[in-house]
């Protein structure tokens, strides 16, 4: 029932073109379900000459609906998250807010991670604001311009490619990232103790 009714909002907000990319985009990073890939890839298919213009409206929608759910977080704080999403789900992004800091908005920028989450979640930490865009442009810009890089490549090939490779890819490249970051800390460690 759910599935049929986000695919019937999908559907309609397809009508909008770039508008409803954009309503989507923004949405997502704060409460809405509907991913921007389900508009940003057949659009991007449909005319690749657009695709990075494309990615770089879903990038800004994003990070503008980032600051709603830091908003969001900041207000009304962790009971909102409770009415939507599982204690435990709440406790593991604690847990990476914890131990990766504003690090953890990179990786649910970038990866499969539901977004929402940490943008609420940065509020309720009350993580600085300028932090929270830093880490969602390079996040956020990460995602989609690759995702636009791989339509590009592509075309109509990009669709069955991103569905079936790109939660690997995303995992793959936040991974690296993590492990570039805790190297990182390790080094200033060894420094200040030196």
């Amino acid at each position: 029932m759910i599935s049929e009714w986000l695919a019937v909002i999908e559907d309609w907000l397809m009508d909008y073109g770039v508008l409803g990319l954009l309503i989507v985009s923004f949405t997502d990073s704060a409460f809405s379900p509907i991913i921007p890939e389900v508009m940003l890839i057949p659009m991007g298919i449909a005319s690749p000459d657009k695709v990075w213009l494309y990615a770089f409206y879903t990038t800004v929608a994003s990070i503008l609906g980032a600051l709603l759910g830091w908003y969001i977080g900041k207000k009304l704080g962790r009971p909102i998250l409770l009415r939507f999403i599982k204690a435990d789900k709440i406790d593991k992004v604690e847990y990476y807010f914890e131990r990766y800091g504003a690090m953890a908005i990179l990786i649910a920028a970038f990866t499969p991670v539901p977004y929402k989450v940490f943008t609420i979640f940065s509020g309720i930490s009350k993580i600085k604001i300028r932090t929270l865009v830093f880490w969602s442009i390079l996040g956020r810009g990460g995602r989609f311009f690759l995702e636009a890089a791989i339509i590009a490549a592509l075309g109509v090939r990009a669709k069955p490619f991103i569905e079936e490779n790109f939660t690997l890819i995303t995992l793959g490249i936040g991974g690296l990232a993590v492990i570039a970051f805790i190297i990182y800390r390790l080094i200033l460690t060894r420094k200040k103790t030196a």
